[in-house]
């Protein structure tokens, strides 16, 4: 079984860097999930697939795994645009699109 190290990305609504700066190490499923023929609810067997650890480095989960004998694939996270704004941006003249009240 393999685990995915990687440092998870800002939620849609999320406008802070709150739980983006720990990472994540997640076992990938074995085997597909499954359709309960009697409710219609997905299911998996496998337990691991549940387990989700934080660390506060990378280097930290790289090291557990490696003492564990767990397999890991590592996702370096993308650097972050900042896109500088001001309040004012939203009423300047040139601005592209319409502003109504």
């Amino acid at each position: 079984m393999v685990a995915r190290i990687y440092k998870p990305a800002r939620t849609a609504m999320q406008s802070g860097p709150a739980r983006t700066k720990e990472w994540v190490l997640e076992h990938e499923a074995e085997q597909p999930r499954e359709i309960d023929p009697l409710m219609g609810w997905t299911s998996s067997r496998d337990t691991r697939s549940q387990i989700k650890l934080e660390f506060a480095t990378r280097e930290d989960a790289i090291a557990y795994a490696e003492r564990h004998g767990i397999a890991y694939r590592l996702s370096d996270p993308a650097p972050r645009k900042v896109q500088r704004k001001t309040y004012a941006d939203n009423f300047k003249f040139g601005r592209i699109g319409s502003w109504t009240h």
